[in-house]
């Protein structure tokens, strides 16, 4: 019988399994598909192998970037790290806005490159210099969170810096528009982006896609130290004795049995399972209220000898709002269109979206030539939508029940659902239980 099991295979379960076999506990790992990867995996079409979606990853991602080099995966081989650069272009075909921050301490690199940012009058600059100094040093702390929007209004941003610093920045962190995201939340990503270490703002862009990046040498860290790895595994529900988790059961039956079960599933899927029990209903409860944002990724495959002069570029007054050159990725011409959170474009057909972004990509960009194919990926319940009420409703790792624990981005209140946060969660998880004595 297993120390832990672990049911799902996403990079919260992966992060908790890791971690456990690393302690010496044996776990098992219990995944309903045929892969490992969540929300943050890799599949075949049309002869590729994309990722299910574009994840944008950063310096500041600590724990991911200690949990590769844990299951063998040093940085140098996995990642390019370059600074970063916030490039914006219009349909007009010029880029409408820049950022580059100089190479100095945070957050003096941030403040020194708005000063210099071009696009932006003098006037706008000084306004947004003001703010994210106030953001660095903790002055814009409220008791009640707020719209990130309101924030912005609080202190004097302009609709042209909305538009072209602080929505792009919020759409492509929180996954939420500024009209409806938490301020803390956001506050919380750009203080650990910004303000500590300069290093920590830079771009993170993987040499291979998700699937090789985590899941499958996670898979053979575990396996190697003796946890066991099932796939199309469906859980059904949670057993519980005295008060206590002691093993899950599948449709057909069979029961597996440990000290500790972790959920690791996402918040509709972990509902299902915590129902049953009166302990847990007020989670479940919890749960049912969480509401989800939407990413759309359009693969476009131009001739190799396209390229973007930047891994990624926002794009301006159009449907997407961010494109990403998987060259960088050993995918040479292949372009990743992405429209985070909701909007009209979720009702189109997929014919008419990818139009539309082809479309808008050529304005953007001229000089291309036709795309040879496309691709479309719609992932609809992508993040949760990180209001200022999702705080309220997201639950703590550990249950009622002993030996019963949540993991998911969804369990790390002030931070957004990002993949750093999925594997924090995980880490926590299989933390606390090594502390427990059992």
């Amino acid at each position: 019988m297993p120390d832990t099991i672990i049911v799902g295979g996403g990079w919260a379960g992966l992060a908790a399994a890791v971690e456990l076999s690393r302690s010496q506990h044996s776990v098992l790992l219990l995944e309903a598909s045929e892969q490992l990867g969540g929300r943050a995996r890799s599949l075949d079409l049309h002869g590729l192998r994309l990722d299910n979606g574009q994840h944008l990853m950063i310096g500041a991602y600590h724990e991911l970037l200690s949990l590769l080099k844990t299951v063998g995966c040093s940085e140098a081989a996995t990642f390019h790290r370059l600074p970063l650069k916030l490039l914006m272009r219009s349909p007009s075909g010029h880029e409408d806005y820049q950022l580059v921050p100089p190479h100095l301490p945070a957050p003096l690199h941030l403040l020194v490159g708005l000063l210099q940012a071009s696009g932006l009058s003098w006037r706008e600059r000084r306004r947004a210099l003001r703010l994210c100094l106030m953001l660095a040093i903790g002055r814009t702390n409220s008791q009640e969170d707020q719209p990130v929007a309101t924030l912005l209004q609080r202190h004097g941003q302009s609709a042209t810096l909305i538009r072209k610093l602080w929505q792009p920045l919020c759409l492509a962190t929180l996954n939420t528009a500024v009209e409806q995201a938490s301020a803390h939340v956001f506050v919380r990503v750009l203080r650990d982006s910004f303000a500590h270490h300069r290093q920590d703002s830079d771009l993170l862009i993987p040499k291979m896609d998700l699937g090789a990046l985590l899941p499958e040498p996670a898979k053979r860290f575990i396996e190697h130290h003796r946890g066991e790895v099932k796939l199309r595994q469906r859980v059904s529900s949670l057993l519980v004795e005295n008060g206590r988790a002691v093993g899950v059961t599948l449709p057909n039956g069979r029961e597996y049995q440990a000290a500790h079960i972790i959920l690791a599933l996402p918040p509709y899927a972990c509902r299902q399972l915590l129902i049953p029990h009166h302990q847990l209903q007020e989670i479940a409860t919890r749960l049912e209220q969480i509401d989800y944002a939407p990413i759309t990724t359009i693969y476009l495959r131009y001739a190799p000898s396209t390229r973007l002069s930047y891994p990624m570029m926002g794009l301006l007054d159009t449907t997407a709002q961010w494109i990403f050159d998987r060259g960088y990725s050993d995918q040479a011409g292949l372009m990743a269109v992405v429209i985070s959170g909701h909007g009209p474009h979720n009702a189109w057909r997929k014919d008419r979206l990818t139009a539309q972004v082809q479309e808008e990509v050529a304005r953007c960009f001229p000089h291309w030539p036709v795309p040879e194919d496309s691709m479309l990926i719609r992932e609809k319940r992508a993040t949760l939508l990180c209001s200022p009420a999702i705080n309220r409703l997201r639950p703590n790792m550990r249950t009622p029940i002993a030996g019963c624990w949540l993991a998911g981005d969804y369990t790390r209140r002030d931070y957004p659902a990002v993949l750093e946060g999925a594997v924090r969660s995980g880490l926590a998880c299989a933390q606390a239980i090594h502390s427990t004595r059992w």
